[in-house]
């Protein structure tokens, strides 16, 4: 992990919330206390950022900067609205195509998965703050850089941003293994969120709970499950198929 991509130590951390820095995650040394420690935390719940208390042997192996127990990772990815996104589609007479991913914490898988976006003009990525890959460097050059072009929206929790779809009109379309409808026959027309699970429980409950189709992917090998990011680029290429003024 690169020294660029952390800020460590109490005060620049600090500094780097107050500042506004894009802040993705903290960790904080486990029993630490202190006034400092104590805004830091304050501040990271004023911006909804997720901390994680870990043991000091953790931060020590992250780097060997005076840490101070506590360290802010950076991410290279600008945050965006997903409101903001999907009524900028609206008003530029495009049919909004929003891309949800329930806790996919592989940096490669969350790469290419941003490159298909791109590819086949998914309007934005939808994540949770919590349980999901960095967006740091890996990830961006694991996108081939279109993790820097397509916007990402991060929420506290993956129901609050599928709701706020579903309030714009948006269907919701989740493609997982229990699906009823073959992806050959599934409406992926109109303004849509197709939301992909975790590498290895899938799509949680309450998030299929909130589908309005529940779509899979036919397979003849025995293998019996498809990699998460060929899954995406396979139901992506539907979706584009069906949809109007397509290249």
């Amino acid at each position: 992990m690169a020294a660029n991509d952390m800020v460590c130590g109490v005060w620049p951390v600090i500094e780097a919330l107050r500042a506004g820095k894009n802040i993705e995650k903290l960790m904080i040394r486990r029993e630490a206390g202190g006034d400092g420690i104590r805004e830091i935390r304050q501040l990271a719940m004023d911006r909804q950022i997720p901390w994680q208390p870990v043991p000091v042997e953790k931060l020590d192996r992250l780097t060997r900067t005076e840490h101070q127990g506590v360290i802010a990772f950076l991410s290279q990815v600008e945050e965006q609205d997903l409101n903001e996104v999907i009524t900028r589609a609206y008003e530029n007479a495009e049919t909004p195509l929003i891309l949800a991913l329930d806790s996919v914490t592989d940096v490669r898988n969350m790469g290419a998965i941003a490159r298909s976006a791109e590819c086949f003009g998914v309007h934005a990525l939808l994540v949770p703050k919590m349980g999901t890959a960095r967006l740091g460097p890996d990830a961006v050059k694991s996108s081939a850089g279109a993790l820097l072009r397509k916007p990402v929206c991060r929420v506290s929790r993956l129901t609050d941003g599928l709701h706020a779809a579903r309030d714009h009109g948006l269907r919701i379309v989740a493609c997982t293994e229990k699906g009823s409808t073959e992806l050959s026959a599934s409406d992926l027309t109109g303004p849509l969120v197709i939301v992909m699970g975790a590498e290895d429980e899938g799509i949680s409950d309450a998030v299929l709970r909130m589908a309005d189709e529940l779509v899979r992917i036919p397979m003849a090998g025995s293998i019996g499950s498809l990699n998460v990011s060929v899954a995406t680029g396979i139901i992506l290429h539907a979706a584009l198929s069906q949809r109007p003024g397509r290249p």
